[in-house]
This record gives C-alpha cells, structure tokens and sequence, in this order.
C-alpha cells in the first residue's frame, strides 16, 4: 500500500502528482472466494477489513451495487459517541468511539477526527431525569457524561439565544458528552477500501447482487449478481435498509423495517458553533463542518419507506424546532438536502448475526450505525471466522427476538 506523509506528497509534487497509485484495484471478478461482502459501506468494509487483518481471511470479494462509499456512509451528519442507555449498548460504542480515535493512523489515511463534544440541550424534566439516568450508567463503562447548569450551556452555545423563560419548552439545563466528535465519512470508506486492497481483498464496484442462492441442504451457496453467479460458503449482508429486500430472496424474514432518515447543510458561514448540539426534546440536532456548514438532522419519518429525498413535512418540522432555539439561523440559506433509508429493528438496537441460512451473515438494524463502524467490522468479523460471537455483541443476536429479550435503546439521537 502506498504510503501517504509529507515525504512522499514532495516527491510527487516533482512530478506535478502524476504518479501516485491507484488507492484500490479493479479485479476481474472470480467465480468462487471464500467469503462475500455484500455492500461496500462502512459496516462491509470494516468487516473485510478485520477479516483480513485478524483472520488473515483475505479471499474475500466485497460487491456494491453503485459505487464505493456512495450508500449511507456518505448519506449522515457524521456523528461519533458513546452516550447511550443499556448496559449492552454502551460498551460497544465505547469501543467504537476509542477505534475511530486511532483510525488515522492504523489505515494511514486522513480522517479529520475532530473530537468536539457533544452538548444536549435539555428542556424538559422526564428528559433530565432520563438522560441523568444514563449518566449514572455510562460512568460504570467510562464513558463520559455530566450536567451543567443553563448559565454553564449558554456559555458553550452563544447562539442559543432561544428557550428562554416565556418560551413553550424553556431550557433548563444540559448534559456534555466530551467523547464525541466528528470526522470525514469518504474518508473512512476509502481508507478502508486502500487498506483491504493492499490485503488482496477484492473490491467489485457496480455489481448488483440480484438473489442469494442455497444448497440443496439449505445453506448458503453464493450469490447471483449483474455479473454472474458468484460462490461462496460464507456470505455477509451489509446494505442498511436494502437487508429485507435481499434477504426475502433466501426465503427468510427478519424482524425489521425500513424507514427514512433526512439530513440537510447550510451554506457556508464564519465559526459559529465548535460543538455538537442535539436537542432531543425538540428533535433536532446539528453541527458545524470545517468548511463552516451547518449539518443539520431530525427524526425520521417513522413510515415504511425506501425513499431517499426529503419529505417536506419532516423538512419543515426540524427547522420549526432549529429556529425556535435558534432563531438567528432564519438567515441562513439552505444548500443541500438527502435521505437515507434505514432497517430498524424492534428495539432500535442492531443484530449482528448467522441466520437462519446456514452460511448467511447479517449486520442491520442500524440507527445511526456510522458511529458503530469500527466496533461492527470487528465483532461482524470474529463471527464470521471463529462461528462465535464476539463478547462486545454477544446482546446483538437474533436469539433476543425468540426469546423477548430485547435490548431496548433509548439512546438514539433526537429519537421519541
């Protein structure tokens, strides 16, 4: 793999950078690997990338659809943290937000990691009770979270001129969680994607996978795709909220649904906000980029949907509740606008497990699985090469549906 340092950008800027490498190959696409990958997001990438690294599996194809990067890992606010409920939940994205951290240096490859902390705009007491709650949990896995006084937030946050005393839902205080931050989310998949190539992971861009295909004993045999028919005895969906639509064609129903999740970007303005803000009783949450756009998220439209624009009722509902709090940002200009489609489970917490299908590997159930894509390739990929799970997942299986035990997660972002 070629190095990126200063160095090496001197010695190419010799040749007007004419002579760098291709970060990753296009290889003519086998017929048979020992493990497929069916999405070249975050969760797929990750997860080769561990299978490689830690189980030195490396025949190993990962097959997208569009192109590398281009689903739901460029489709969020970027968001990493830690600050969740459940004792299962906790852990595992402690571990997460610690591998993003060193992410640059292990995939040599810039993330623009900028740790910002988190401040939660709290304005109503049932939310302070529930969020003091999580503090008192969080704080038995080191996970950092404590209450300020409204003076204090106001401080951190000079923009929030809003919720004053007269307003519908004053302020009344807020939580900090210092082990939040953001960085670039092309970055994390191209790092991946040049560090499983130099593995001799494969990478097939625009290649469809149209049906899983199984044995005669019901096991997983492979894939067909726009390309052909490709084999394998192991096979990893991680296509976020296309999983039900690839899996129905194994004959096999998950207890997910799909829905849409919508974010929007301000134009460009000076250094205004040099923290993440979520506003959880109102229902949005944003930050500011280092380009100085405001990169603005809401709840989802909690209907089934494979949509990937913006409703506008959703649209106008989130800046509602920005302005109410914000009301300095009705000058702003809006720049741009996307969705997401996400699989949500049950209990809005993920499963990473075998199915059914013997062979059949499933990463889903993601809400707001961008801050879990470390932590989800590496456990994802202790299963698929060891067939146990890993300790950090081990509450993240299909098991806690048969036997109601879920893992009920309150800990979502702006989630109600």
């Amino acid at each position: 793999m070629q190095n990126y340092n200063i160095a090496s950008l001197f010695l190419h800027s010799l040749s007007k950078h004419k002579r760098w490498a291709r970060a990753w190959r296009s290889p003519p696409l086998k017929d048979h690997y020992d493990v497929i990958v069916i999405g070249a997001g975050g969760h797929g990438l990750s997860t080769a990338y561990y299978l490689a690294k830690e189980h030195g599996i490396t025949n190993v194809a990962v097959l997208e659809r569009g192109w590398l990067g281009g689903g739901n890992i460029a489709r969020n606010t970027v968001t990493i943290r830690s600050n969740y409920m459940r004792d299962a939940s906790i852990p595992f994205y402690v571990k997460s937000v610690e591998m993003f951290e060193g992410l640059t240096d292990e995939l040599n490859f810039n993330m623009m990691h900028s740790k910002r902390t988190m401040v939660d705009v709290v304005q109503t007491y049932p939310k302070m009770r529930e969020l003091r709650r999580r503090q008192l949990t969080m704080d038995i896995y080191g996970s950092t979270y404590e209450k300020i006084s409204e003076a204090e937030l106001r401080r951190r946050i000079p923009a929030l001129t809003g919720g004053g005393p007269d307003a519908r839902l004053p302020i009344i205080g807020g939580m900090v969680h210092t082990d939040a931050g953001v960085n670039r989310h092309d970055a994390v998949a191209w790092g991946y994607a040049r560090a499983i190539d130099a593995m001799g992971v494969e990478i097939h861009q625009q290649t469809g996978v149209t049906q899983l295909l199984r044995g005669l004993d019901g096991s997983i045999e492979g894939v067909e795709t726009t390309r052909g028919t490709v084999r394998a005895k192991k096979v990893v969906v991680a296509v976020s909220g296309h999983t039900t639509t690839l899996t129905e064609t194994a004959g096999l129903a998950l207890p997910l649904r799909t829905m849409n999740l919508t974010a929007f970007v301000s134009e460009p303005v000076k250094p205004l906000v040099d923290v993440i803000v979520n506003c959880p009783d109102s229902g949005f949450y944003f930050s500011q980029s280092d380009k100085g756009e405001m990169v603005i998220g809401g709840a989802p439209d909690m209907g089934q949907s494979f949509r990937r624009d913006i409703k506008q009722n959703v649209f106008e509902d989130t800046v509602t509740a920005m302005l109410s709090l914000f009301p300095s940002f009705k000058k702003l200009k809006l720049m741009r606008q996307w969705g997401g489609h996400l699989d949500i489970a049950h209990d809005a917490s993920p499963i990473m497990d075998q199915t059914d299908v013997p062979g059949l590997f499933i990463t889903a159930g993601w809400w707001g699985g961008y801050k879990a894509i470390p932590a989800g390739g590496l456990t994802l990929a202790h299963l698929v090469a060891t067939g146990q799970p890993h300790p950090l997942m081990s509450s993240f299986t299909l098991d806690r549906f048969r036997h109601l035990d879920y893992v009920m997660e309150s800990g979502t972002t702006t989630a109600r």
